[in-house]
């Protein structure tokens, strides 16, 4: 008797951890990732990591564009919804690290108000220019814009997204005078370009890659010290004269703030294990994009070193929305 009531206490106690236990039976419902607009690296990174959810665990998860505002948007929605980790948003360089310097009334706290779950990829910036520019090189096109004293239009996801920054850097370092032009989402800012609404913009290169494979744009270079793996045919900015031009770009996913810690856990697990497969860094870097999961703290870590970094850009360059 005594032995049958310590083994029935056993086992409900048993049952009673597992059952505190979040992740045990998390995801329970269908995921909601909030990306920027469709085409963007916001949206890429968003549909990846969808799938391989969806694979490993069999309950849908679904992708909520929310395009405009360069992502801002989205992750105030984020930041409001159930800490349970059914809500996840995919949050960049443009909505975490220079968001906060560039916005006097930002709705969300870029670090309080989101749990990191893991970066996801990162992308170089690309300057790709319309085919009538008259530029195949990084100082052509500096000289030609120089020449053109302000006619020369830059679009961007728009504004305080990375492109956005990336032209403001590229104008205090080099002397140019590039206008921006903001749009309402980087599959809009590309087609700006192609269509010579532009004659050049500030892209990711998982965005602008199948243009610049097309011949619909040229790529000028990658705002960034050394060639990127993804385009290793296009020059880096430091090669071509001006280190100073380092303008990198990360996409990672975060949860609301105060999801439980099991469930962020389990989810960075995931993404560290497919992204650590040779067939999933190929597919990324054939869309432009390098894999580049990590842990919680990794990618918490990193998150805060950007602010930092990006603080000091905004600042140094004058960079301002518009």
């Amino acid at each position: 008797m005594i032995k049958f009531l310590i083994s029935s206490i056993s086992f409900f106690l048993s049952a009673a951890a597992w059952s505190a236990d979040p992740a045990a039976t998390y995801p329970s419902r269908p995921i909601r990732i909030i990306s920027g607009s469709p085409g963007s690296t916001s949206d890429l990174s968003a549909r990846f990591a969808a799938q391989k959810f969806n694979e490993r665990w069999g309950q849908p998860a679904i992708v909520d564009n929310r395009p405009a505002a360069g992502g801002i948007i989205g992750l105030d929605t984020a930041a409001r919804s159930a800490p349970d980790g059914h809500t996840l948003v995919i949050g960049h360089v443009g909505t975490h690290a220079t968001a906060p310097s560039l916005y006097k009334n930002l709705p969300y706290d870029p670090i309080k108000d989101f749990a990191p779950i893991s970066n996801l990829v990162n992308v170089a910036i690309a300057l790709v220019v319309h085919s009538s520019v008259p530029a195949t090189n990084l100082k052509d096109f500096i000289a030609y814009s120089q020449g053109k004293s302000g006619a020369v239009n830059y679009g961007s996801p728009g504004g305080g997204t990375s492109g956005d920054v990336t032209g403001q850097l590229f104008n205090l370092v080099t002397k140019a005078k590039l206008h921006h032009i903001p749009y309402k989402g980087a599959g809009p800012a590309l087609l700006g370009v192609v269509s010579g609404e532009t004659q050049a913009a500030f892209l990711s290169t998982a965005t602008a890659s199948p243009q610049i494979r097309a011949g619909k744009v040229r790529a000028i270079a990658v705002i960034r010290k050394t060639r990127f793996p993804a385009m290793p045919d296009v020059p880096s900015a430091a090669e071509s004269g001006y280190p100073e031009l380092d303008a990198n770009a990360w996409f990672g996913l975060f949860a609301p703030a105060r999801t439980p810690k099991a469930i962020v856990a389990k989810l960075s697990q995931e993404l560290v294990r497919v992204m650590a497969l040779n067939e999933n860094k190929e597919l990324l870097l054939k869309q432009g994009a390098e894999a580049a999961a990590n842990t919680p703290e990794e990618f918490a870590a990193y998150v805060k070193s950007e602010v930092v970094k990006w603080t000091r850009v905004v600042k140094e360059s004058g960079a301002a929305v518009n």
